[in-house]
């Protein structure tokens, strides 16, 4: 899906972030492409238009874009961490040997029982990472 600056600039102020060009650009390539991106592949995906944006700048708005619950952080593995633009309710399936990632549907999967929860504590969620590779 393609967006226009204006609606990248909507999207950002709604999630109270000041909509700055470098902020602009990552918006840009994580919602245009819909795809799982490591921050590695969003900085040279920035810096194919813009060479200016640096590694510190990309995992700042990152985690920005996380805490303010734009986007979320997928981590596969403690050396693999994905950003995913759906922030909808869903899992993941991911090949250990290509790095891919893909969304599994929350209904196709089905979690029975949970540990019981510290006092005044709640579950805010569940995330589950189904890890494959060839045989």
């Amino acid at each position: 899906m393609s967006y226009s600056r204006h609606q990248l600039i909507a999207l950002l102020r709604k999630r109270g972030i000041a909509p700055t060009h470098q902020r602009l650009e990552i918006a840009n390539v994580l919602f245009s492409r819909g795809e799982h991106l490591a921050a590695d592949q969003i900085l040279t995906l920035v810096n194919e238009r813009h060479a200016e944006t640096s590694k510190a700048t990309v995992y700042n708005t990152l985690n920005l874009f996380r805490d303010c619950g734009l986007i979320r952080e997928v981590i596969v593995d403690p050396k693999r961490v994905f950003y995913d633009p759906n922030t909808e309710p869903h899992h993941h399936l991911y090949n250990v040997d290509t790095s891919e990632i893909t969304d599994i549907s929350a209904d196709d999967l089905v979690v029975s029982g949970m540990p019981e929860l510290p006092p005044g504590m709640v579950t805010e969620g569940v995330d589950i990472v189904v890890r494959i590779r060839a045989l």
